[in-house]
């Protein structure tokens, strides 16, 4: 392959209600993944346990960082070439409600854990009474020839976070989630992906839970905000080649990072006025 060339799988799944049957998903998905060649394997948001209808079934089963889950986990990714992106339930000391934290996994290790910075308090939903947000734009990740920048689910939805990594050399946003359905829910999902993509002239690879209650339908959008893989709404495994010479291209065409006019974005630290 190409050393431009980066090959992403997009990891699909219904996540179930116990962990054990979802770390076995995982480890399936891993091997599968790391055999077909890819050097990114990107999948969904809070995937160690999940019931539809029951909001408060993560917070029951949080598991501390070095616990089985994780454990297995970074197990099922030593030996292999291919990098891993999730989230999961951490579990706090002193706190009842959960972190929703990323994972960048690689060989046994973790490389970087981000808490995700905007929970999904919209749409009559209310992450914030089960979970703990974040007070820090995470760090990037060089995946091949790509610099990875992370957001989770909601992230999308605003543009400063992901200017923020552009700014800071990202190429490729990746995007765990589990996008609820609804009203134009699919139509928002599909926007802010090719959005995001477009206005920092980056790839954007977004997988999203299916199931009854997510959509599904994961994706990655190239740098002109074209649509370059999709899933369907049922479990899958979805393999797609970018091309990190398509980034370069297009900001030499299109330099809108160095034509910006405004700041770079700030965080507000929770409690800041």
């Amino acid at each position: 392959m190409n050393n431009s060339v980066l090959r992403v799988a997009l990891g699909q799944f219904f996540v179930q209600p116990e962990s054990g049957t979802n770390l076995t998903i995982v480890t399936e998905l891993i091997d599968r993944a790391n055999q077909g060649g890819a050097g990114l394997l990107l999948l969904p948001e809070g995937i160690i346990a999940r019931k539809p209808g029951d909001n408060t079934w993560p917070v029951t089963h949080r598991e501390p960082l070095d616990g089985p889950f994780v454990s297995g986990l970074l197990k099922a990714s030593v030996g292999k070439t291919v990098t891993v992106v999730c989230t999961v339930q951490i579990a706090l000391p002193n706190e009842k409600r959960y972190a929703n934290d990323l994972l960048v996994v690689r060989d046994g290790k973790i490389l970087l854990c981000y808490r995700k910075l905007h929970l999904y308090d919209a749409f009559n939903a209310r992450e914030s009474d089960n979970a703990v947000a974040g007070n820090a734009v995470p760090a990037l990740v060089d995946v091949g020839p790509f610099r990875c920048g992370f957001m989770t689910c909601y992230d999308i939805r605003f543009p400063e976070l992901a200017r923020s990594l552009a700014l800071s050399g990202a190429t490729l946003l990746v995007v765990p989630a589990a996008w609820v359905r609804g009203p134009l829910k699919e139509m928002h999902w599909d926007i802010n992906i090719r959005a995001r993509a477009l206005e920092n002239t980056c790839y954007l690879a977004a997988v999203s839970e299916c199931g009854p209650v997510n959509v599904g339908q994961s994706k990655i959008a190239d740098p002109y905000g074209v649509v370059v893989a999709q899933c369907g709404t049922a479990n899958q495994l979805l393999f797609a080649d970018i091309d990190a010479k398509t980034v370069e291209a297009c900001r030499g065409s299109l330099p809108v990072l160095k034509n910006c006019r405004f700041a770079a974005p700030h965080l507000k630290v929770l409690g800041e006025n």
